[in-house]
């Protein structure tokens, strides 16, 4: 077992750093930084697959399919994480972008003795939710061969669907086992087999990557605005008005008719005041585009 893990750039043993625990908290602070500073670069030598992947899954998403993250421990809770940002933000329904972790909810705060060495839990955990061939499964491993991460990308090729393997070390089991391989190598951490460090950061940004490049792929957004927003809370309602601010210009008695007509939704209020057309309208246009609010625009004949 030791052979196997010191093969695994992500959980070498840095000698230089044996005395950390002796250095000032300022010392150790600045070690960590730096260390994190890498993590940008090891994601950028990725972007190339990175973004092959990110226009598979949109794909597959445009057509009705849902994002699936799995994994165990911290790759599974950034999974989790990443999911439960895209109802709030992107206005997906719950089951849209999904994350599922080895051992259940119960696993997100404590440890599930043996789930992640589980490969059939991977293809019982894609069951229950009924995985098809229109799905993108993302499997996140550290490692890059979590048996559980191995095994959903295994199990979720045999029903047609998308794999993606996201890992930070190179010529990983994952990688090799998925329709797209991601090897973000960050190299040993700043704590030896602390994977939640640089691998956890590496794993957080690609997952922000996917999860928000495909939602501007699937229309989520206009220019570099979150318009599909869902204002669930007053701090929600303010940046809603603010959207369609930036978005048309138009004075605030306007923008509260606008949102007031159409339900509060952003991208349909927007519709009314640059389209110039009622709130049923904007939604008839939406839904024929797709929810592709340019597409709608040119629809409606504005420019």
């Amino acid at each position: 077992m030791s052979t196997d893990f010191d093969s695994l750039t992500t959980e070498a043993h840095r000698p230089e750093l044996a005395e950390i625990d002796q250095r000032s908290t300022l010392d150790i602070a600045r070690a960590m930084n730096a260390e994190d500073a890498l993590v940008p670069a090891a994601v950028a030598a990725q972007l190339p697959s990175i973004a092959a992947a990110i226009d598979a899954a949109a794909e597959r998403m445009a057509r009705g399919g849902r994002l699936l993250y799995l994994g165990a421990g911290t790759a599974g809770r950034l999974g989790v994480l990443d999911a439960s940002e895209c109802p709030p933000t992107f206005n997906t329904e719950p089951g849209e972008v999904m994350g599922l972790i080895a051992g259940g909810p119960e696993a997100m705060v404590s440890a599930v003795e043996g789930a992640e060495d589980s490969e059939r839990l991977a293809a019982t955990d894609l069951d229950a939710v009924g995985v098809t061939a229109d799905d993108v499964v993302v499997g996140v491993s550290a490692s890059g061969r979590t048996p559980y991460a191995v095994g959903a990308v295994r199990h979720a090729r045999t029903r047609g669907a998308l794999t993606v393997g996201l890992s930070c070390n190179p010529g990983s089991p994952l990688a090799a086992a998925a329709d797209h391989g991601i090897e973000v190598v960050v190299g040993p951490e700043l704590i030896a087999g602390s994977t939640r460090l640089k691998a956890g950061t590496a794993q957080k940004l690609v997952l922000n990557m996917f999860s928000t490049i495909s939602m501007i792929r699937l229309g989520k957004t206009y220019g570099n605005l979150m318009v599909d927003v869902r204002a669930s809370n007053e701090k929600l309602r303010a940046r809603s008005r603010r959207i369609v601010h930036l978005a048309t210009g138009a004075s605030d008695t306007v923008i509260e008719e606008a949102l007031t007509a159409t339900g509060g939704e952003v991208k349909n209020a927007i519709l009314t005041i640059i389209g110039r057309v009622d709130a049923d309208t904007a939604a008839r246009l939406l839904a024929e585009s797709h929810g592709h609010l340019r597409a709608a625009l040119t629809a409606a004949g504005a420019r």
